[in-house]
């Protein structure tokens, strides 16, 4: 029975935060869904942009703290070690509801893009860059990114054993081809708006903090292999054919 109740709390923290992020990106695109970023709303620009910050700090906050050695250990005292993955999934999906149910918008616009080619090619660019933090996913370990392969392991009687440290493809030209994607997401729009430039802004800035800790915690993780990674492969902007062939040949040996 609790095998049971493993999968369905595990299962539907895979499929609400799978939607939710799927919703976000019609919601940051302006595609598909029935409010974006730019939608109508009740508060004044000065306010607004306090709540839009305010909800970006609060998922930056849950997404890094939670995902941060120390958090862990101290959740996992509360929850099932099994479950500590589906359960920070559980959290990120309510704080991404939240800064999509209470966004608000701010009025202005910096640019837009009249022509259908290129607004549509921009539109498409966004797509693809959200298309490529899907991707990424795959390529490290889709199941126990979102939980699930910890609970198969559990239910087998099996310890829990970390995904060892590889870097396939993309990752041989940034370290962090997921942040990349997000940031090429968040970025390309037809129409910069003020509050999507908001939404970029602070988002971006959530990125790069993040990544300072996750680099840190990486390195206690994997020590010089990682540092070793470090010098050769850029964190985000990729470089050029042969740093990937200096990094592939790096990591092969």
């Amino acid at each position: 029975m609790k095998t049971l109740l493993n999968w369905i709390y595990g299962l539907g923290a895979y499929l609400t935060g799978f939607v939710a992020l799927l919703y976000f990106v019609g919601f940051s695109v302006g595609v598909l869904t029935p409010i974006n970023v730019d939608s109508a709303g009740t508060l004044s620009p000065g306010w607004a942009g306090f709540v839009d910050l305010a909800l970006i700090a609060g998922f930056g906050l849950q997404h890094s703290v939670m995902a941060r050695p120390g958090f862990k250990a101290w959740l996992t005292r509360h929850v099932p070690a099994h479950l500590e993955r589906s359960s920070y999934l559980v959290a990120t999906t309510v704080a991404l509801c939240m800064l999509i149910a209470f966004w608000q918008p701010v009025p202005g616009s910096l640019w837009t893009v009249e022509g259908k080619l290129l607004a549509g090619t921009l539109t498409g660019i966004a797509l693809g860059g959200w298309g490529l933090v899907l991707l990424t996913t795959f390529l490290i370990s889709h199941a126990d990114l979102f939980g699930l392969r910890q609970i198969y392991l559990h239910a087998r009687g099996l310890p829990y054993t970390p995904v060892a440290f590889k870097a396939p493809l993309l990752y041989r030209w940034v370290r962090h081809p997921m942040q990349l994607g997000v940031l090429i997401g968040i970025w390309s729009t037809p129409s910069m708006t003020v509050s999507h430039l908001l939404l970029a802004g602070g988002m971006t800035a959530y990125v790069l903090i993040g990544l300072l800790y996750e680099e840190r915690d990486l390195v206690r993780q994997f020590g010089e292999r990682y540092r070793a990674y470090q010098r050769s492969t850029p964190k985000l902007i990729p470089f050029g054919r042969a740093r990937a062939r200096r990094t592939m040949a790096l990591l092969d040996d």
